[in-house]
């Protein structure tokens, strides 16, 4: 606060001197003053002329030395002695030029080339180590011919592809290569050969079969688990059937762990911008050095959209192909044997029922019998987490195994009880009770909708 007021003083006080100087000036601004002209010597005004000229002599050669600095210019001789100037900027200027014009602009690396490690394969090479592996699925259905692609990965006729291409086929077909055509043969048509299947889990799009011949060419696996964001993938397959067999398309990996929901199911995927369309499903995503590194899917991609193609990653198919090879099934999978219908918003409210799923039909000695759970019950909880759909049910269920014992909690007849079930193993996923099914008869309507107040 001292200083405060100690600077206000001084401030006040430099203010009354500016004021008693405004009043010397107001005084005096009309007073004139003579003073005489003081007369200099000869000499002096000389030398004073002599350091004027020194001066200037001195600012124009400091002047030229700075500009030539900043300019990169100097002073030097010719071969005759005389001076001249010369320019570093120009002989710069030449210099990156000269290197300029020494880039070979048209052998420029493509995409592909700056997407592949220095010791990969070529395409070309790729295609040839990988294609006698590739071969064609053909299924008859019910609603007509199903095209898919393989994946010779045994010599003695395994083979993979997806389970949506077989899945409701009355009979499967492999159609190899014309490389396994008998070389007497003068055709030169791929050989075809009935398939039989081995077993297919829907939850991982995975199926795998067996035809009766020897010698095959079986792929080579590597590891998805080391594969990198923007390296190469290749695709072979047959795109919209065996009219364009063998196609082959390449990109980059886009993204290694994608995880997706592909109708109620949730899969951990492999992106690639490498072409995908119907008919490749159950191909091969390749790297850089001809290996299998995922199992591709158009099923996935034509639903997620154009550009965007989708493989099953082989670190994760692997050991649902030896299950599928020694049971026909994936081992330890949960299951409690029941199928519902979700408990719609509208149906919540009208009835006053709580959400979840009803339980439309409950398999005779499944874990879900004989844990006392009854068609007509509304489950709603799971592991004390309450649940609004099958779909919510699934997703905690199947973090558990066959014989883990577990609490599902069902609505019945206006209470809550809980009941401890002893999840059982499911043996063929097309047959997993645990799944929502659509009422398609005016029974179960009647009588899921009469027990909660309906007409």
């Amino acid at each position: 606060m001292d200083n405060f007021n100690n600077y206000n003083n001084d401030n006040f006080g430099n203010h009354n001197e500016q004021k008693d100087f405004q009043n010397y000036n107001s005084d005096t601004v009309n007073e004139f003053s003579y003073k005489p002209e003081n007369k200099k010597s000869k000499g002096r005004k000389i030398l004073t002329g002599i350091i004027a000229v020194l001066s200037v002599v001195a600012i124009g050669t400091t002047s030229i030395v700075g500009y030539s600095l900043i300019t990169g210019t100097g002073i030097g001789k010719d071969d005759s002695g005389s001076s001249v100037q010369t320019s570093n900027n120009n002989k710069s200027s030449a210099d990156k030029a000269s290197s300029s014009s020494s880039v070979d602009r048209s052998n420029l690396p493509s995409i592909i080339q700056l997407a592949t490690p220095s010791d990969a394969m070529t395409i070309p090479d790729i295609v040839e180590k990988v294609s006698p592996s590739v071969v064609g699925i053909s299924c008859m259905t019910s609603s007509g011919t199903v095209t898919g692609t393989g994946i010779i990965m045994s010599s003695d006729g395994y083979i993979i592809t997806n389970a949506h291409v077989v899945d409701g086929a009355a009979t499967i077909s492999v159609v190899l290569p014309s490389s396994y055509s008998d070389e007497s043969s003068e055709s030169g048509e791929d050989e075809t050969i009935t398939a039989e299947l081995v077993g297919k889990d829907s939850q991982t799009d995975l199926a795998v079969v067996k035809i009766d011949k020897t010698g095959l060419t079986a792929a080579e696996f590597g590891t998805s688990s080391e594969i990198k964001v923007g390296e190469v993938s290749i695709v072979i397959g047959n795109p919209l059937g065996f009219d364009l067999a063998n196609s082959v398309t390449a990109g980059i990996i886009s993204a290694t762990d994608r995880t997706l929901t592909i109708e109620d199911r949730t899969m951990n995927l492999i992106q690639t911008d490498a072409s995908i369309n119907s008919g490749n499903s159950g191909g091969p995503l390749i790297n850089a050095y001809g290996q299998v590194i995922g199992i591709t899917s158009a099923k996935v991609s034509s639903t997620y959209g154009e550009g965007l193609g989708f493989a099953i990653p082989i670190d994760e198919a692997t050991p649902i192909i030896d299950d599928l090879i020694q049971h026909g099934y994936v081992t330890g999978r949960p299951t409690l044997g029941i199928s519902g219908e979700n408990v719609t918003d509208v149906y919540s409210q009208y009835y006053d029922i709580p959400k979840g799923f009803f339980v439309r039909s409950v398999e005779s000695g499944s874990a879900a019998e004989e844990a006392g759970i009854e068609v007509n019950d509304i489950v709603i909880g799971i592991e004390g987490n309450l649940i609004e759909s099958i779909e919510e049910f699934n997703e905690i269920k199947e973090k558990y195994k066959a014989g883990d014992k577990i609490t599902v909690s069902v609505y019945r007849d206006g209470e809550i009880i809980d009941k401890e079930v002893t999840l059982g193993e499911a043996i063929d996923k097309d047959d997993d009770e645990d799944q929502q099914q659509s009422y398609d008869n005016y029974d179960s309507y009647r009588q899921f909708f009469n027990q909660y107040g309906g007409y």
